[in-house]
C-alpha cells in the first residue's frame, strides 16, 4: 500500500500566534491517501503486508458503528485484494449509517455482536468462536494498534518535521502516539490529547510502551482534560471551535479526534503554556469520514463537506 500524496506541512498564520511569538503548522496526514486517511494508512501498511506474507486471504478486525478503523480497513483490504470482516459493537447498530454503508460497499462483511461479547473480543474463547464462524483470518485489533501499527506510525515524522519543538496528536488506542514517541528527537515534546474520559489512559499507555518496548528520546506529555465528556461526546464550544478553525485556516477538523486536539492546543496558546518562539506542529490524523457520522447522529452540519469514493 503506497501513499498517493506525501504528507505536507501547512503553515498556519494568526495574529494571536504573532502576539505570543509562536509558529504553528499542520501535518496533513488526512491527505496521505484518497481512501485510507491519516494515521490509519500507517497503522494498516505493515499489517496488510504481514497478512500477505502469512498467505492469508481474509482480514478480520473490530470497531464501533462510526469507526475510522473499520472505514479504512474496508477500503485498504479491497485495494490490496483481501476479503474483510468487521466485528461491530452493538446488535442494534444502524447498518445504513455512512461508515458502515461505505464498509459494505468496499466488500466488508459486517457481523454485529452485543456489547458484553465485544468487551471480551481479545479473549481466546471469543477469537476461537470467530475462527469457527469465519475460518482462517489475519486479526487486526480494534483501532489497529499492535507492533506493526507502531512500526508504521513511527514513519510519520521525517526530516521536514525536525524543526518543530512541540508536536500534538489526539489519542485513541495509543498506537499513533507510541509511534510518534519512538521517533521524537531529544529536543521535541509530544503532546497527546486524550479523546477518552479518565486518567486510566496514562497507565494504559505505559503498559503498551512497556509491552512493545517503545522508548522516546524526547518528552511525552499526556493531556486528559479535553475529552468533552468522553469518546464521541461533544459540547457546543467544540463545534464552534471547529467552525472557527475552518474559517480561519481552511483546515477541516472532526469532532471525535482532531477537533479536540486543535481546541486543546489553542487553549494552551491562549493561556501562555508554550514558551516564546516555540514551533508547534499539529498532526492531522485524518478521520474526516467521522464527520458524516456525526451529522447522521446529531443533524448538526459542519462547515466543510467530506466525500470519499
Amino acid at each position: 500500500m503506497d501513499s498517493s500524496y506525501p504528507p505536507r506541512i501547512q503553515h498556519l498564520y494568526h495574529e494571536l500566534l504573532e502576539q505570543k511569538k509562536l509558529e504553528m503548522a499542520m501535518l496533513r496526514l488526512d491527505k496521505v491517501h484518497p481512501l485510507v486517511s491519516g494515521n490509519k494508512f500507517f497503522k494498516l501498511k505493515y499489517n496488510l503486508q504481514q497478512a500477505r506474507n502469512e498467505g492469508k486471504s481474509t482480514v478480520l478486525t473490530f470497531g464501533g458503528a462510526f469507526s475510522n478503523h473499520i472505514h479504512a480497513t474496508a477500503a485498504a483490504s479491497q485495494m490490496e485484494g483481501f476479503k474483510s470482516i468487521g466485528i461491530i459493537r452493538g446488535e442494534d447498530t444502524d447498518s445504513k449509517n455512512p461508515t458502515l454503508a461505505y464498509a459494505k460497499e468496499k466488500g466488508m462483511e459486517l457481523h454485529f455482536v452485543d456489547r458484553n461479547t465485544y468487551r471480551e473480543k481479545n479473549t481466546l474463547p471469543v477469537i476461537e468462536d470467530l475462527k469457527q464462524k469465519f475460518g482462517d483470518f489475519y486479526l487486526i485489533p480494534e483501532g489497529g494498534t499492535n507492533q506493526l501499527a507502531i512500526q508504521g506510525t513511527s514513519e510519520i515524522l521525517s526530516s521536514e518535521t525536525s524543526a518543530f519543538t512541540h508536536l500534538a496528536t489526539p489519542i485513541g488506542t495509543g498506537g499513533t502516539l507510541l509511534g510518534l514517541a519512538a521517533s521524537l528527537l531529544p529536543y521535541q515534546t509530544l503532546l497527546g490529547i486524550s479523546v477518552l474520559k479518565g486518567e486510566f489512559i496514562r497507565q494504559e499507555l505505559d503498559n503498551l510502551a512497556a509491552h512493545y518496548q517503545v522508548q522516546s528520546k524526547g518528552q511525552v506529555q499526556i493531556e486528559t482534560q479535553f475529552h468533552f465528556g468522553g469518546y464521541a461526546k461533544w459540547k457546543s464550544e467544540l463545534i464552534e471551535f471547529i467552525r472557527w478553525f475552518w474559517k480561519e485556516f481552511q483546515v477541516p477538523l472532526d469532532p471525535i479526534y482532531t477537533g479536540k486536539m486543535g481546541y486543546a492546543i489553542w487553549e494552551k496558546i491562549k493561556n501562555d503554556e508554550f514558551p516564546p518562539h516555540a514551533k508547534i506542529l499539529l498532526i492531522h490524523t485524518g478521520g474526516l469520514q467521522g464527520s458524516q457520522g456525526f451529522t447522521h447522529r446529531t443533524g448538526i452540519e459542519l462547515p466543510y463537506s467530506f466525500k470519499v469514493k
